[in-house]
């Protein structure tokens, strides 16, 4: 009520000055405008009888003057007249003016001696006068002056009009304002924020899980409404955490959350925080017009790490790759993520264009990425790249060192095959630090490998890691037998390490995965609407089909987007019934356009989905609709939902991430998934229909066995491939990670040196 109170009494007082204001300022020009009125009608009058009156003065005719002042000296608002000879002596003054006219006297004679004509206001009498004085002039002097007499008491009555007028409207106004303000306080501010606190008492006390009333969009309440929908996730989630731990505790369980990582590594790492390193951010800042928009990149690294440093914090130093990235940072590249609710700090490092021309598009993609997906096309390496994969993995080192500076005995985790040098760098800069390197990516057999002009120094660079991560054994087995063959060094098979230079590098394989349930961390998890259906879905791109299947890629040669298409074309042929039923929906990122390959296959790709559009097509149907942009988790959960069948087929994959988000998605334990052998999700998702791509009859077939399936025969396979992921998630995967990492002893003569 005070704030009411203060803003009303505000409110009114600003209203009274700027009334006040204004009708002071409408007073005056009022005042003027009557002035000069009341001076042009006694000129004029004046003027009028200055024929009559002069000759009378040289005549010396007082008679006639007198009776020329009694006739005009009463004409409306004229109170009198008087006139006066060159000397200043009265001939004739209106009788009722009386002889209180010594002011008067002197105005006459400094007009006789001005010879111009003057006005002011007297008082004669008990009246308020307006005096206009004329002189008389002939041949150039003054033979005597003609007075006229105005009452003026009417400009006072006039003016104080106008003030209380003033004053009745101010009075109105500061009615009308004080119930105005008292509405819009009570509709716009005290309604909203009592509705919300009761409702925050509600879910405080566990009536209720969600609001029941749209939050408050008013600028005013904007701040407030973002921390309280900060505030009800993260009650909500402890709650939830609480009672899944009491649950897990009841039934012996031990299912990885994000409490218990958070828990697991302040354990671990003794309350230190954890160092991630990865060529993609998870945030990035981009200008869209005017504006800086924030997005989450495409791609499963973030997907999959994100939520590990939401649940530990840490900080998170990646390649600032937006146009807008280093306009929001702080002096030494950081800011706190996410933007609406931070919980770790984002270090961005920035890198040249010709550095990111030769360090990612060159050497990463254009020679690492082919070779360890076995030659899907050539992979190319130029001593030019070599040079530019060096000095940016030596920028990074740099960086990493920077965040480390205070902090003793840190671990770092070092993601993908963009930074084979950077763990041996740091370790040479920071002997006490933990790190680790997750390979995501396939790791080939010695003789692909050894195509790689680099091979020692990729090898030796990597090997100053203290663990090397890959998803499976298989890929840890050609990572060994890489080394065994290229390096001087000893291989310990039985506990999977390598033994070079005096330094120990464990080799173990840890399968990535998701968070649970909820797969992307920025997405509503509620369930999906009754009314909601895949028909619908596609209705809206103007598409009318019974059954949706849907792939979701960052846009390249090795996820057998090509040979799943080819696999759908096969199937409608072979199964001529689905033509006009069925329609797939390709999800497509494009990704690093800027190498010719990736240009050339997103074009076979558009050329290939038209291709078998034009032989299937009808006015309302297309059996493949390749939505080609990048999309956002928000875009991307509904088909999930609403899928029959998810098509993963990779041609060579470390895990694919895909098919685990699609499981994580169906909470209602419907949909088939289609999964290629080749992926490494293939060894956990073993409910999934497992299909060769390059199969195209299998392809077909595998089509028509998810959408014909026994509805309990899907249902229970999804069930037991979501309890996999459940028990599988991503915590777990860092938590084992990071606890086999802090079990690595550091040799005691390196300790403390930096």
């Amino acid at each position: 009520m005070r704030i009411t109170l203060r803003l009303i009494v505000a409110l009114v007082v600003t209203v009274a000055v700027v009334a006040a204001g204004s009708a002071y300022f409408h007073v005056e020009q009022e005042r003027l405008r009557l002035n000069d009125e009341m001076e042009r009608r006694s000129r004029l009058l004046a003027e009028s009888l200055q024929e009559s009156v002069q000759p009378a003065i040289e005549a010396g005719a007082s008679a006639n003057l007198q009776r020329l002042v009694e006739k005009f000296g009463n004409r409306e608002r004229v109170s009198g007249m008087a006139i006066y000879d060159a000397k200043g002596k009265a001939l004739a003054v209106t009788e009722k003016l009386g002889p209180s006219l010594s002011g008067v006297r002197v105005l006459v004679a400094e007009t006789l001696e001005r010879r111009v004509d003057a006005s002011r206001f007297e008082t004669i009498g008990d009246q308020r006068m307006h005096v206009y004085v004329m002189p008389l002039l002939a041949k150039d002097a003054a033979v005597g002056a003609l007075v006229m007499f105005q009452n003026a008491t009417y400009i006072q009555a006039q003016l104080k009009h106008i003030w209380q007028i003033a004053f009745f409207r101010v009075l109105v106004q500061v009615l009308l304002i004080t119930l105005v303000t008292l509405l819009v306080v009570r509709w716009s501010i005290v309604g909203p924020i009592a509705k919300m606190a009761e409702w925050m008492k509600q879910l405080r006390s566990g009536e209720v899980a969600e609001p029941g009333f749209a939050l408050p969009k008013e600028d005013l309440l904007a701040p407030i409404t973002r921390e309280v929908s900060t505030f009800a996730r993260h009650l909500s989630a402890a709650k939830a955490a609480a009672g899944e731990e009491a649950r897990l505790r009841q039934s012996a369980e031990a299912l990885w959350t994000p409490d218990r990582l958070k828990e697991h590594v302040r354990a671990k790492l003794h309350g230190r925080p954890l160092f991630v390193v990865s060529n993609r951010e998870p945030y990035m800042h981009t200008r869209k017009g005017r504006k800086v928009e924030c997005i989450v990149p495409a791609g499963g690294l973030v997907t999959a790490l994100e939520p590990v440093l939401r649940a530990s914090g840490g900080t998170w130093i990646a390649h600032g790759a937006g146009d807008a990235d280093f306009e929001v940072v702080d002096g030494k590249n950081r800011l706190r993520v996410p933007p609406d609710d931070p919980h770790y700090t984002l270090r961005r490092v920035s890198l040249s264009k010709e550095e990111e021309n030769g360090y990612y598009y060159g050497f990463s993609n254009e020679g690492m990425w082919p070779l360890c997906h076995i030659a899907h096309t050539r992979p190319a390496f130029r001593a030019e790249d070599w040079a530019q994969y060096q000095a940016a993995n030596q920028k990074f080192a740099q960086a990493v060192v920077e965040e480390l500076n205070g902090v003793e005995g840190p671990c770092v985790l070092i993601q993908d095959y963009h930074f084979a040098l950077l763990p041996r760098m740091i370790k040479e800069l920071r002997p006490d630090a933990r790190i680790a390197v997750f390979w995501h990516i396939p790791w080939p057999n010695p003789e692909a490998f050894g195509i790689c002009p680099w091979q020692r120094e990729l090898l030796y660079g990597m090997l100053g890691a203290d663990l090397v991560g890959f998803h499976t054994q298989y890929h840890c087995n050609n990572f060994l037998d890489t080394v065994d063959r290229t390096l001087e060094s000893r291989i310990d098979w039985e506990r999977f390490a390598v033994e070079k230079g005096g330094h120990s590098t464990l080799v173990k394989p840890f399968p990535i995965s998701v968070a649970f349930p909820e797969a992307f961390q920025d997405v509503d998890s509620a369930p999906v609407a009754a009314t909601e259906d895949s028909t619908a879905l596609l209705k809206e791109m103007g598409i009318k089909a019974k059954f949706l299947g849907v792939g979701v890629e960052r846009m390249d040669y090795t996820k057998g987007v090509l040979e799943r298409f080819r696999g759908i074309e096969r199937f409608l042929e072979k199964y001529p019934r689905y033509q006009g039923e069925f329609t797939f929906v390709q999800l497509g990122a494009p990704s690093r356009t800027h190498i010719k390959r990736y240009h050339d296959f997103l074009a076979e790709v558009e050329q290939e989905a038209e291709r078998i559009n034009w032989r299937f097509k009808t006015t309302d149907y297309k059996p493949i609709l390749f939505l080609k942009k990048h999309h956002s988790h928000q875009e991307i959960m509904p088909y999930y939902r609403q899928a029959d069948v998810c098509m993963v087929t990779s041609l060579h994959d470390g895990m694919n991430l895909v098919a685990k988000e699609f499981v994580a998605a169906r909470a209602d334990e419907g949909g088939a998934l289609i999964l290629s052998r080749f992926a490494g999700a293939a060894q956990e998702l073993r409910d999934a229909l497992i299909v060769n791509p390059y199969d195209a009859e299998q392809l077909a077939d595998s089509i028509r066995a998810a959408l014909e399936m026994a509805p309990e025969e899907r249902s229970e396979r999804m069930r037991r491939m979501r309890e996999t992921v459940r028990e599988h998630n991503i915590y777990r995967w860092a938590g084992n990670l990071i606890e086999e990492l802090t079990r690595i002893r550091v040799a005691p003569e390196t300790l403390g040196k930096a």
